[in-house]
């Protein structure tokens, strides 16, 4: 599970770094701060 979580995370800052990047600020803001919620190293959602 452990896994997985990390690998979504990963996945959703990449996502919100390419919105920031492409000047899509709030939608980038909210991927990177979901993913970090959402990886092991932070706040689980789901633990």
């Amino acid at each position: 599970m452990s896994t997985i979580l990390w690998i979504i995370a990963v996945v959703l800052v990449i996502a919100g770094i390419l919105a920031l990047f492409r000047r899509q600020l709030l939608w980038g803001a909210v991927l990177i701060i979901v993913g970090l919620l959402v990886g092991p190293g932070g706040v689980s959602i789901f633990t």
